[in-house]
């Protein structure tokens, strides 16, 4: 399906109403009433037999009598009469429709299939988009478009909103009304049988009219084109999330409503964090969020001053914000001495501001417009409560004006809280109307400026650059896939410690010394093997727990306690578990514990987003999606260390503060690792490893259970997020006969990206930026060095150095658009490396790479004076031509067959 057929959704000419009704209780009625009311300028066709106008407007009597082909319809009828509607509409040419009917996938056409899936095999065929069903409409208001059941119009404004329940849309459309908060776009999504989250954020991602976008989720369908359209848009749009489902009971209550499959509450949290989008719990902080969104500015730092005319109001919300890490900025003595001079001698002299009870508008304006000029301060919250000796109006004036004298300096966020109701209403409209977010309570106040402040950190925390690791993250696999190959084979679905070792071995993972022994002899041999003091654990697939039956012996010492302990370890289970099957026992060399901090790090198998890495501390009750920080593979070393500070900020790990206890790098090393084995090895459904023994440096592995897949997996489909493709690496000769790699980019690559584009002389950057700009930023260059490899591509030229680092000789990278109609392409070579042949190299590259991708096509700009880059476009097939007006030179060349 097409992203480009999503515009006339958006901008329609026109619209058709298919069941239109003068019926005021017919959807088919409130439709076209909504319509008209709206003022849409198009024209509007209601569509039925029984009358011949509605509302005042002709009507026709089938779709075939339509004098116009429609932009959009909008069907109003009973489920079974949806397919030959759709039929015929996509006949007739109509772009997109919106369906409003439910209980599509249970009702029947004549032939016995669903009337959902009919619907959509003759919408696809002809290319026709459908909304729904069981959707309540969309409405665009900069347009005028309405065309929805809602009860009531939306405002125009920056903020998208898109919702799987429409009974949500109504409730923020009335609250948005109330505030004066406007939308960009209002889309109820129903049923998503054709056009889904990802496509909708795409499109809005790109709206020049959307600033924010809002979301309502239920369930996601297709995990890696939602992720992999939210982290694109994240980039330059806050998304905000509120996903239904946080219990079990409410996730069972959310795959009823849609039918689509729910998935772990804390896997969908790690996939939102990932995306670089912010979620929040429930409506109140979804209102707060739009609050914030509709009137603030990106916030530039932390620092909240809070002004206040009462301590109790101020120390609410500092509470708030310093319980959720946030940070309330000291006052400088500069700003403390001007204060002095406006305010009462006993006002509070530190932040929380407390300008005392009796605080007017001018005593709330000088304090707040010395704040506003503060350099050590990043935002303000304005509480008020309700005075006999403060007009709460007036005051409200007084900030208003204060904020709009900082417009054009530089402007802080200010916030607002009025307490109370009728006293403080005539006050928060004022703030409303000018602009500036207002909030009921203090914490409501504090919540929604840690919103911010939480959505930056997200941002800043995905554009670190990770730190390079060593290549035995990549290992030669083959041995790896024969072992687990064969046990599959075999039967063998899950393997053990003994087992499963030198598998975590090869990808740089440390496991204690551990022998199998079938018998009590056996394990004798290998504790000699091992070295004494060892560990006995019973080995049998019945006992989940083996403490549970004291099925585990520690610090044995000699021949005599192996077998005394073997004996009486068999005897017990028999006694506690009869009939469970014991294979034998584990003999494992006794780990040093002393000063070290017992982890659990866990790889489970989400049915929406696949595997999901888990850190946690691990028990007996141990739950890896409630106990435990999530994230989403691939990792890195910067996504490792987000993913470790998320599990001490939420108590899932705590830093026992040993002799030797927790140590960042180690940690991030492990996880990263366990990355790659995931990433590498479909065959894994899941890995637990616990405990794992973390003393400093040194990560250990004492006990393994790894479960494998029965039937062979699509590794290119069960990642949520497509990882670093190294099947694409080659190697390659230039000219000179020195050897490059040909390989994607990595985040890894920054620095080296950095030295790269430094390296370029005057006459190249102006070629390849058309035209002069300064050295990249940090922000930039974490935009064309973490990519996505769903939707982009960069080749990189590199060539090993004597010191064993890599250098960057050239870069080639291009972006595609939604449809995979055209992938735009931009160059660049080292000035002092120029002439070897490195940007023939990677474009070939790269054609290949999005001819096999079936992209339709490869093309690209270059100035008029880069005669090389299109002499050398020219050689490998594109079309070249001059555009004379612009200055440029346009390269084009079609990848697939027509």
């Amino acid at each position: 399906m097409s992203q480009r057929t999503l515009a006339p959704l958006f901008n329609p000419a026109s619209v058709a109403i298919i069941g239109a009704s003068s019926n005021p209780r017919r959807a088919g009625y409130v439709v076209i009433r909504n319509l008209i009311a709206n003022g849409f300028s198009g024209p509007i066709m209601p569509v039925t037999p029984k009358y011949q106008a509605v509302m005042g407007i002709l009507a026709y009597p089938a779709i075939e009598s339509l004098p116009i082909k429609p932009d959009i319809a909008v069907i109003c009828t009973r489920a079974s009469r949806v397919p030959g509607i759709v039929e015929t509409l996509a006949q007739f040419g109509c772009k997109a429709a919106i369906v409003m009917a439910s209980g599509m996938a249970e009702a029947k056409t004549e032939d016995g299939t669903s009337a959902l899936n009919a619907a959509f095999e003759h919408a696809n065929r002809y290319g026709m988009r459908l909304l729904g069903p069981n959707s309540l409409g969309m409405m665009v208001p900069p347009i005028g478009l309405n065309a929805s059941l809602a009860h009531t119009n939306a405002l125009s404004g920056k903020i998208a909103f898109v919702s799987q329940s429409a009974a949500l849309c109504t409730t923020v459309l009335d609250w948005a009304n109330n505030k004066g908060i406007g939308f960009s776009a209002f889309v109820s999504l129903g049923d998503a049988a054709d056009i889904d989250f990802d496509e909708l954020i795409d499109y809005l991602g790109r709206d020049i009219h959307t600033r924010a976008i809002l979301l309502y989720i239920d369930s996601i369908n297709d995990s890696r084109r939602f992720l992999s359209a939210a982290r694109a848009a994240s980039r330059h749009k806050p998304i905000i999330v509120v996903k239904s489902g946080r219990s079990q009971e409410g996730r069972h209550a959310a795959e009823r409503h849609t039918g689509g499959v729910i998935g772990s509450d804390s896997v969908y949290e790690a996939a939102f964090r990932r995306a670089g989008m912010l979620r929040v719990q429930d409506l109140t902080e979804l209102f707060a969020a739009v609050e914030t969104l509709a009137h603030s500015t990106p916030i530039k730092g932390e620092r909240l001053a809070v002004l206040s005319n009462g301590g109790g109001p101020a120390v609410l919300a500092v509470d708030e914000v310093i319980t959720r890490g946030g940070k309330i900025g000291p006052l400088s003595d500069e700003t403390r001495a001007k204060l002095d001079q406006v305010l009462p001698s006993i006002w509070s002299g530190q932040n929380p501001v407390d300008i005392i009870g009796d605080a007017d508008a001018d005593r709330y304006g000088k304090a707040l417009d010395i704040l506003l000029d503060a350099n050590e301060l990043d935002a303000v919250l304005v509480l008020h409560s309700p005075s006999a000796l403060g007009d709460g109006d007036r005051i409200a004036d007084s900030v208003i004006a204060v904020a709009e004298k900082h417009k054009q300096g530089r402007m802080l966020n200010i916030l607002t809280t009025w307490s109370g109701e009728d006293a403080a209403y005539s006050a928060r409209k004022r703030f409303n109307a000018a602009g500036i977010p207002t909030y009921r309570t203090p914490e409501g106040a504090a919540g929604a400026f840690m919103h911010m402040v939480e959505f930056s950190r997200n941002q800043k925390l995905l554009q670190e650059v990770p730190e390079s690791v060593s290549d035995t993250l990549y290992p030669s696999t083959d041995n790896v896939h024969a072992q687990l190959n064969s046990a599959i084979e075999d039967g063998r679905l899950q393997l053990e410690t003994h087992e499963a070792a030198a598998l975590l071995s090869t990808y740089g993972i440390n496991t204690i010394g551990t022998e199998f022994a079938a018998t009590p002899e056996q394990a004798v041999q290998a504790a000699n093997n091992l070295g004494y003091p060892i560990a006995l654990k019973i080995q049998s697939p019945d006992l989940i727990h083996k403490s549970d039956v004291h099925g585990v012996s520690l610090n044995l010492t000699s021949d005599d306690d192996v077998i005394q302990a073997a004996g009486a370890m068999m005897r017990r289970v028999q006694l506690q578990v009869p009939g469970a099957r014991v294979e034998g026992m584990l003999v494992q060399k006794m780990a040093l514990t002393a000063g070290a901090q017992e982890l659990r790090v866990a790889v489970i198998h989400d049915p929406v987003f696949g595997p999901a890495i888990c850190l946690g501390e691990g028990g007996s009750e141990w739950d890896p999606t409630r106990d435990a920080a999530v994230a989403l593979p691939p990792l890195n070393m910067a996504l490792a260390r987000y993913m470790v500070i998320q599990a001490l900020k939420t108590q899932k790990l705590r830093d026992r503060r040993l002799p030797l206890g927790l140590n960042m790098q180690a940690i991030c090393l492990l996880l990263t690792r366990l990355s790659h084995l995931i990433i590498d090895c479909p065959q894994i459904a899941t890995l637990d490893l616990n405990p794992v023994l973390a003393a400093g440096e040194s990560i250990t592995v004492l006990d393994i259970n790894l479960r494998l897949h029965s039937q062979p997996v699509d590794n290119a489909q069960r990642l949520a997020i497509m990882p670093y493709p190294k099947e694409l690496e080659e190697r390659a000769s230039l000219k000179d006969g020195q050897s490059v790699t040909l390989r994607p980019i990595l985040p890894e690559d920054e620095p080296s990206h950095h030295e790269f584009d430094s390296s370029l002389t005057a006459e190249d950057r102006y070629k390849r930026y058309f035209g002069v700009r300064a050295p990249m930023t940090h922000d930039e260059m974490a935009v064309l060095t973490q990519i996505d490899y769903a939707r982009e591509m960069a080749f990189i030229a590199t060539s090993k150095q004597p010191d064993g680092t890599e250098k960057t000789l050239g870069a080639v990278r291009a972006t595609i658009d939604p449809d995979n109609t055209d992938a735009e392409f931009a160059m660049a070579v080292r000035s002092d490396h120029q002439g070897l042949g490195i940007g023939r190299l990677l474009l070939e590259k790269l054609i290949r790479y999005y001819r096999q991708n079936g992209t339709g096509a490869i093309s690209g700009y270059t100035m008029f004076e880069n005669r090389n880059m299109a002499s050398l476009a020219k050689s490998l097939g594109f079309k070249v031509t001059f555009d004379m007006e612009e200055q440029l030179i346009y390269m084009h060349m079609p990848l697939t067959e027509d």
